[in-house]
């Protein structure tokens, strides 16, 4: 069982779930399960009663191991206990698939996440997806691609996470697995239209992004990380599209940590600043900044990056950092009388945006 279940079972039952050897179970029964399988071995959902009077739930029963919990006489009722042995049986027959043959699909799509780390690995980013992982193609159409990390949180099962995609997006996806827990979602392109009449391309797909973190977040996976590009063929540009993706997300977390979604239309000043050997950043960094320290002051810092997602709007930026007005323009006028830079200007906001950005990963090297 996995661990989310597990923690949700055991919060609903009040007791900690137990994992044992199949025999083991029994030996301190009082008597062998009423509902045992025809070989006399207990089944998921099967109820031991313990010389002690408490009753011995088997969670889960497999080949090598078996889940159980100890509940006291008389904490379920007869009713509860039959649906409880109800839920048991069906979560395992749920279950099944993932420990028998794979379905098909499930096997063209590990087929398929093979192949694109083969070819990433090889250099070959503009390769096509041969007809054999493309049979019905449907590769062919336009999704919308996603890329999934997860780095905190339950260990994820492809199964599982396919029926929250589904759940979320009311739409077919195709999920396809690369490196251990990361994926590749493939959503059809038509969840964007008719959506958002007054937002970009971009918007809408930030959105559905940060939607689907949230869910995921919040239902099961715990810490991830996920970005999103424009629609593709995916027969033609999968292989370019998850290098692309792969990029974005590494130099989101590398230049803004904290946030969790990422695209790559946000990052092309970082993925420029990124090629920049080191030791000039540093001489960069010296060179232009190196007249005062107010510049990476926490304060002015948050100062600075708040005016330039406010696209340097003087009134939108004190509105969003609550703050008045006469406030922000005098923490500009200061960083312009030390720093002989004012961001009000063009030229200027440009050197202090790279100078912003230098920082954030050299002061972690030093």
């Amino acid at each position: 069982m996995d661990s989310y279940r597990k923690t949700r079972l055991e919060t609903l039952l009040g007791a900690p779930i137990v994992t044992a050897r199949p025999g083991a179970v029994e030996t301190d029964a009082a008597r062998p399960a009423s509902d045992a399988g025809p070989d006399g071995t207990v089944r998921s959902g099967s109820r031991i009663r313990l010389p002690d009077g408490r009753i011995r739930l088997i969670v889960h029963a497999a080949r090598d191991r078996v889940e159980y919990v100890d509940l006291q006489p008389g904490e379920l009722t007869g009713r509860e206990e039959l649906l409880l042995e109800w839920l048991l049986e069906e979560l395992d027959r749920a279950d099944e698939p993932d420990e028998g043959p794979e379905r098909p699909s499930d096997r063209d799509m590990r087929r398929l996440g093979e192949w694109i780390q083969e070819r990433i690995a090889a250099g070959r980013l503009k390769a096509v997806v041969p007809d054999d992982l493309n049979p019905d193609g449907r590769l062919s159409a336009e999704w919308i691609p996603f890329l999934l990390l997860v780095d905190h949180g339950a260990r994820a099962s492809d199964g599982e996470l396919e029926k929250l995609l589904l759940a979320y997006l009311e739409t077919d996806v195709l999920l396809v697995p690369l490196r251990e827990q990361e994926w590749l979602i493939l959503a059809p392109a038509a969840l964007l239209d008719g959506e958002g009449v007054d937002e970009t391309p971009e918007e809408l797909l930030e959105g559905i992004a940060r939607g689907m973190h949230d869910m995921l977040a919040d239902e099961w996976l715990g810490e991830n990380h996920i970005a999103v590009s424009h629609p593709i063929e995916p027969a033609e540009a999968i292989v370019e599209t998850v290098h692309l993706l792969r990029e974005t997300v590494a130099l989101g977390r590398r230049f803004h940590q904290g946030d969790t979604v990422h695209v790559p239309w946000n990052i092309h000043l970082e993925r420029l600043l990124s090629s920049v050997p080191d030791e000039q950043r540093l001489r960069f960094i010296e060179e232009a900044a190196s007249r005062t320290e107010l510049l990476f002051e926490p304060e002015m810092v948050t100062t600075l990056e708040t005016f330039f997602a406010m696209n340097c709007n003087v009134s939108d930026t004190a509105k969003q950092l609550f703050i008045h007005r006469n406030t922000l323009l005098y923490r500009l006028d200061k960083l312009k009388q030390e720093t002989g830079l004012d961001v009000r200007l063009f030229r200027d906001a440009v050197l202090v945006r790279i100078l912003l950005l230098l920082y954030k990963i050299t002061k972690r090297r030093t």
